[in-house]
């Protein structure tokens, strides 16, 4: 493990503060202390000057299916390893392996290889579990999800897999208005998984049933789901007003308008916005051809959209990326986006506990930012992470 380490002269971003001038203590995988001024003199440390930069506590990404070349749907820990160094490099040090609609075969081997990645040495980002984006959604509302496998909710199909991996599946994303849905969703809450609508043509009253279910999150809020108009509040609608419900945004200005993510930050409360990558094989390349679950993606000048239809697909967003856009475009404070990109993840997932936040004794999972936002030092879990470099 890691030696110890000392960060002075540092403006570190807490839950509840920030401190200026400051310094935090790692201590091999732990945050020993996190004090104002300078701090006790330690030879046997190595001493970080922060030049007035930002520490915050390392991203927690819960929607992101790859980077790099590599897709979780691939199934193997060379993807696996590709994907977490990558976005390790980027910020993120807790990241949920994000599937895409696919045959029961397919995803089952998916949550092996996860699983038993999660079993033996993480070196880059920590994979905390798996979020399976569909297979049960509304085809109307397909998006980059291919069509070919969308089926119906299957209660059994979670019951085997959870029952094979528990606590391995952190979220279920579906559309909620699909017959047998609302019975899914109540055994999900039961054990302990997030159920988020996703891909859905449910109205108003459809979504607020689902909640009253157990339904606690939104898939990429705006996107893939029926819109808000003021007679008919649709799916967006029922996520705006209703405080049950986490939502999801995509901060890369290409998935939602800056207003619209403002508009997301006034009306939900400071505990259910989280900010997501929902970023595909493609981050950190260059523009080409990539395929996503089976259909071929395009993208141009940073932008993912299906060669057919046209249709967003993903993202190449990075944690560090968002980070700049929202101070940037939708004037958030660094603090306010931290929580959504670190806390409020974290809290979603039930690891709020061990990460998510700078506190003693929870997990060394430390960014080391410039006042202009540019990564300088990384650790997950007390273990460095190289910063990626374009």
């Amino acid at each position: 493990m890691s030696a110890k380490r000392i960060i002075t002269n540092a403006t570190i971003v807490t839950e509840h503060e920030v401190i200026e001038g400051g310094h935090i203590v790692l201590s091999g995988g732990t945050i020993e202390a996190i004090g104002r001024g300078p701090a006790a003199a330690d030879s046997a440390a190595e001493t970080i000057d922060a030049a007035g930069g930002w520490v915050l506590p390392g991203f927690v990404d819960v929607h992101v299916h790859g980077g790099y070349g590599a897709d979780f749907m691939d199934a193997s820990r060379e993807s696996l390893d590709t994907i977490t160094k990558f976005h390790g490099g980027n910020g993120t040090t807790s990241i949920v392996a994000t599937t895409l609609t696919g045959p029961r075969e397919h995803l089952t081997k998916v949550l092996e290889t996860v699983h038993a990645y999660m079993q033996g040495d993480m070196p880059y980002a920590q994979v905390v579990g798996v979020h399976l984006e569909g297979p049960f959604i509304n085809v109307k509302y397909k998006g980059a999800q291919n069509p070919a496998y969308i089926v119906p909710p299957q209660k059994e199909w979670l019951e085997e897999w959870h029952a094979a991996y528990p606590e391995l599946i952190r979220q279920l994303s579906l559309a909620p208005e699909q017959e047998g849905a609302l019975e899914l969703i109540a055994w999900l809450r039961e054990h302990g998984i997030n159920a988020a609508a996703a891909h859905t043509d449910a109205t108003y009253d459809q979504v607020i049933a689902a909640a009253n279910a157990g339904l606690n999150q939104a898939v990429h809020t705006f996107n893939a789901m029926t819109p808000l108009h003021h007679r008919n509040p649709g799916t967006v609608g029922a996520v705006l007003t209703d405080d049950r419900i986490h939502a999801e945004v995509i901060a890369d200005g290409h998935h939602v308008h800056p207003a619209c993510i403002g508009l997301l930050t006034k009306v939900k409360t400071a505990d259910n916005l989280i900010i997501i990558t929902d970023a595909m094989s493609a981050a950190g390349l260059d523009d080409g051809i990539y395929d996503l679950g089976g259909l071929a993606v395009q993208v141009s000048g940073g932008v993912a959209t299906l060669v057919e239809g046209n249709s967003l697909a993903g993202s190449t967003l990075t944690m560090i990326e968002a980070l700049r856009y929202v101070t940037s475009r939708v004037a958030l404070t660094v603090q306010q986006a931290s929580r959504y990109m670190s806390g409020n993840p974290a809290r979603q997932l039930g690891i709020f506990g061990r990460t998510g936040s700078l506190e003693a004794g929870k997990q060394a999972d430390v960014l080391l930012i410039s006042p202009e936002l540019e990564l300088q030092r990384i650790w997950a879990a007390g273990r460095e992470i190289e910063p990626y470099r374009a």
